[in-house]
Order: structure tokens, then C-alpha cells, then sequence
């Protein structure tokens, strides 16, 4: 853990999870590890922006290649396994007997040291959950009983994900599996129970004289007892009925004395204690789930983000398996569901992706939900033009979406035939024109730049009847190129006057320099936007917000 970085921190990263897990997270501390990884299930994955007008198809990026082949970096990954030994090992020579060398070998040696690193920081009270499908689970399950042991196997989670499929050849696929495991026996278990409405109206049918609706239970039990729960009570000598009170005669006067106490109408039937609908916490939480809705199309919490699971679903693993101010890891955090559940219910976080473009949505995310009210360190982003350039020059696309990250901008779509000159689109309403949306055109440019650079921005700008255009690069811009930029002229809103071309610089936007555009009193309608937290819990103290997007 880096010295100017507190364990106590909400992080989110940006790298490769088992680079992360292994330079920043100490042994032992973190309190629940959720992941819901790539599932080898052969697919490519794009973020969905609905277009704004509605003239044209739905834009997308791609998220993340669900796609694993065994090559020269998984035969590394499956040697470094098996050269670490014990039960991991073991069984990954067993997969590779069983298997050969193929794609889902390759995906299970990219799991291993990643579930090896994540019981190492797991509390010795922690568990973890593996969120995947039949694709993949029966050997996930083999391999996390290798790292955990089998013994600490504590339940397979069946959620119903979906409604009715129409297979032609095979049962409907409807369920995604949540494989739980403890790291020991004293792990964190917060029992939950769910209400069914529809039961409680059908039991709890006896009613008072107010109105007031009832089922009565038994007071009894087997088993004599010699203390106060085995005295006479009201004439009954439980004790010559071969059983006990379930609390002691004197619990039992104040229940009477509360009106608490039902006695049938047939003579000689036993007491039983009156409970309240409104009092019954339900049923305990079993093994199949299947009241926690997937995200439809019209879901107020959808992002488009491919793969992203229901808030209501992380919060209930969340309440079980930690308490208030625990720490809670995922290294697979996508559009940050697990983040957000986390801070909402209290608890301490940890997020990582290997994408800027999940860092920026995250961050977005946050901001929509919560405003100023939450603080977290975004580690692994660049933090110097130096930073920068080594990133533009080690993954040019990465570099794209961290800097249209900080203007709140979203990737241009990556799709054939998409839109030349256009690396980031960027809406905005500023209440003209019938609160018409209203776009800004970007480009972004790691190499030299000129004049040229800029004419061909303007070009753009008029076929894309954009309002505005904006040029990200590393250089200062030139005399000539100012001169460029000014020509185009002003773009007038009701709270002001914004240059239509505006150049940028890296190192400005990292001084936090932004977009002058109005947003201010207008509205950014680049991304979804979250809902709004109803309830926004503490924030947790000794973070920093430097980081935090710009409003």
C-alpha cells in the first residue's frame, strides 16, 4: 500500500486487477470481495448510448473482449500456477489433462492467481462471491475449492436473471450462478429474510377487535426444562406434557398482561403468542433468488453498460456478508454497481477496471448519485503530462477515453463506418430552442498538431451541425491555429458567449482546465444519468476528492 494512501481509503484503480491486488492490497484487509468476471463466453461487449435526437441507431463502444485463447501469455499465466504448487496447482494440471490447451484452460489460468490474490486479502471474518454462468461455473467451483478448500464452501446462489427463453433444443438458460465462499468458520453472516406480501395476507388472518391482523404461534416446546420455563402456567403443567415454555412464566405474565397471549376457543387448547403482520420479517434467505428483477430497458439505473447487474442484488450480498464501515473489494467493478451499493449501505470500498472508459462511467456514476457527498481516490490515472504521454504511447484508445474522462465527455462510437475526425461526442441543453440537446465535437491528438488540425475540426463540426468543436493535445496550440479557432466565432447561450473551436491542452486539463460550454445552469446529457441517492450515507473522512469529476 502506497504511504500517502490509508487502508481506510475508498480507491478505485485503474491496471490490470492482479497487478493492483498485488503492489496496493494489504494481506487481511478487506471484508467482501464481490466479482463478477468475464464468463469465456466468447462474446464481445459494447457500451449502448442512445443517440438524442432519435435519427439514428443506438451508438456503442466496445466495453471488454469476453473472448480467451491460449496463447503465449495463458501458457505463462497457467506455468506461473502450476509452478506456485499446492492444491491450485494440482488443479490446474488436472484441468489441463482433462481439457488440453484450449480457450477455457486459458480463461481458468487467468482466474487462478487472480482468486489466490483475493483470499490473500480477504479478513479472516471475510468471504467472497463469484457472480458466472453454466459456461464456466463447475470449474470455477473445482478451482475455488482448491483456493479455499472445499470445506469453506458455504452455498451455490441461483438467480433468476430473466424471464421465459424460447429454446428450440435445450431448457430456457434463465439463471446466473453466485458461487459463496468463506475464507474460515468465523466468517461475517448478517441473516436476512424477504417478505412475501402475498403469504402474510393469506396467513395472517385472525384479527382483533381494532383490526389489527394476527397469527398466533406456539408457546411450547418438546423438552422438559427445571427453570422458570418449566413451571405451571394458567393451570398447565407443561412439564407433565413432556415439554417447556419457550420463555419463562414470568415473560409470559407480561405478554398477557400486553395482550400479547391468544387463547383458542376450544376448551383446553393451548396458549400461543399473537404475531403482528406488520412484525413477521419473512422467510430466511434461501438459495434461489428469484425476486431481485434484472435491469429492464426502462430501469432508472441503467447505464448501458453490458453485463450490469441490478444495485438490490449487491445489496443484499452486501448486508449479509459485512457490516457497517467494513471494506468491500471488486476487481471487476465495470460500470461500479458493487461501488455504488457499498457507499450507499455505508461500507468502505474498493473498485478496479482495466478501462478508462469504466473509470469515467464510474465516476460519472458517483456524481449523478451522490454530488459532493462521497470522496474517493482514483489511483493509476495519469497525474503529469509525462504520466500522459507514457499512456498515449502504451494504449492510444486508453489515453482517448482518459481524456475525454475528464470533460465528462463518451467515446465516439466503434463501429464500421463510424463518423471520421470524431473521438468524443459531448450533449448539453441550454434551454434554447425548446430545450433542444445540442453537441460538441472532440478530437483528440497525442502526435503534432497545426492549423490543419483545426480547419478540418470546423469541417466537422458543419457536416455534424455540431454547436461546438474542441481539440485536445499534448502541444500548445500555435499562433495560427488560435487565429483558426477564432474564426469560427461564438456559440450564444442564455448564460454567455463560448467560443465554437476551443483548444485544449493536456497539461491544462490536468490543472483543471474544462470545456467552456454551458453547463453551469444547462445540462450535461452526455452519459445516463444515475438516480439520485434518496438517502446519502456519511461521508467516510481521510479521502481525497481532487479526483473527483468536474461538475
Amino acid at each position: 500500500m502506497l504511504p500517502d494512501m490509508p487502508p481506510t481509503d475508498n480507491l478505485l484503480y485503474y491496471g490490470d486487477n492482479l497487478d493492483v491486488l498485488r503492489r496496493h492490497v494489504p494481506d487481511e484487509s478487506v471484508d467482501l470481495v464481490y466479482l463478477d468476471p468475464p464468463f469465456n463466453s466468447n462474446q464481445n461487449y459494447n457500451v449502448l448510448f442512445a443517440e438524442k435526437d432519435g435519427t439514428r441507431a443506438a451508438a456503442q463502444i466496445r466495453a471488454f473482449e469476453d473472448t480467451w485463447e491460449w496463447d503465449e501469455a495463458a501458457a505463462a499465466a497457467y506455468q506461473e500456477a502450476v509452478e506456485a504448487g499446492g492444491k491450485v496447482a494440482q488443479a490446474m494440471l488436472a484441468f489441463r489433462t482433462f481439457l488440453g490447451d484450449n480457450d477455457m484452460l486459458a480463461y481458468l489460468a487467468m482466474m487462478a492467481p487472480r482468486l489466490v490474490e483475493l483470499r490473500r486479502v480477504l479478513k479472516s471474518s471475510g468471504s467472497l462471491y463469484l457472480h458466472c454462468d453454466p459456461t464456466a461455473s463447475h470449474y470455477l467451483k473445482m478451482l475455488l475449492d482448491a483456493v479455499f478448500g472445499p470445506e469453506q464452501f458455504r452455498s451455490e446462489v441461483i438467480w433468476k436473471r430473466s424471464g421465459a427463453h424460447n429454446s428450440s433444443s435445450k431448457y430456457g438458460p434463465l439463471h446466473d450462478t453466485i458461487l459463496f465462499y468463506s475464507k474460515s468458520e468465523d466468517y461475517t453472516w448478517n441473516a436476512q429474510f424477504e417478505r412475501d406480501e402475498e403469504y402474510i395476507a393469506e396467513r395472517y388472518t385472525y384479527v382483533e377487535p381494532g383490526g389489527r391482523k394476527f397469527y398466533p404461534i406456539t408457546l411450547h416446546a418438546l423438552g422438559t426444562r427445571h427453570g422458570e420455563s418449566g413451571k405451571p402456567w394458567r393451570g398447565i403443567d407443561i412439564t407433565a406434557k413432556g415439554g417447556h415454555w419457550k420463555y419463562g412464566v414470568g415473560k409470559l405474565d407480561d405478554l398477557e398482561k400486553e395482550g400479547r397471549i391468544y387463547w383458542p376457543a376450544n376448551k383446553g387448547g393451548m396458549p400461543r403468542l399473537k404475531v403482528y403482520a406488520e412484525e413477521a420479517k419473512g422467510a430466511a434467505l434461501q438459495d434461489i433468488w428469484d425476486t431481485i428483477p434484472p435491469l429492464n430497458s426502462q430501469a432508472a439505473e441503467r447505464l448501458g453498460y453490458p453485463t450490469q447487474k441490478p444495485e438490490a442484488l449487491l445489496e443484499r450480498i452486501i448486508k449479509v456478508s459485512s457490516a457497517e464501515g467494513a471494506t468491500v473489494l471488486d476487481p471487476f467493478c465495470g460500470c461500479g454497481t458493487t461501488v455504488a451499493a457499498a457507499q450507499k449501505l455505508g461500507r468502505r470500498w474498493i473498485g478496479i477496471d482495466v478501462t478508462h472508459l469504466a473509470i469515467a462511467l464510474i465516476k460519472t456514476r458517483l456524481r449523478d448519485t451522490y454530488g459532493a457527498n462521497v470522496n474517493y481516490q482514483v489511483v493509476g490515472e495519469p497525474t503529469t503530462v509525462e504520466d500522459a504521454e507514457v499512456l498515449a504511447a502504451s494504449d492510444p484508445y486508453q489515453f482517448q477515453w482518459w481524456a475525454l474522462g475528464l470533460v465528462g465527455a463518451r467515446p465516439a462510437e466503434q463501429k464500421k463506418g463510424a463518423d471520421k475526425g470524431i473521438d468524443g461526442r459531448l450533449y448539453f441543453h441550454d434551454g434554447t430552442a425548446g430545450g433542444k440537446t445540442h453537441q460538441i465535437i472532440l478530437s483528440v491528438k497525442a502526435g503534432h498538431v497545426g492549423r490543419d488540425q483545426v480547419h478540418s475540426l470546423g469541417g466537422v463540426m458543419q457536416r455534424e451541425k455540431a454547436e461546438m468543436g474542441v481539440l485536445l493535445s499534448f502541444e500548445e496550440p500555435t499562433k495560427p491555429m488560435r487565429q483558426e479557432a477564432a474564426s469560427a466565432g461564438l456559440y450564444e447561450s442564455p448564460w454567455g458567449k463560448h467560443p465554437r473551436i476551443q483548444l485544449l491542452t493536456v497539461g491544462e486539463l490536468l490543472e483543471g482546465k474544462r470545456i467552456d460550454y454551458p453547463q453551469t445552469s444547462g445540462v450535461n446529457r452526455t452519459y445516463k444519468q444515475a438516480p439520485k441517492a434518496k438517502k446519502v450515507a456519511e461521508p467516510i473522512r481521510g479521502l481525497f476528492d481532487k479526483d473527483a469529476p468536474a461538475d
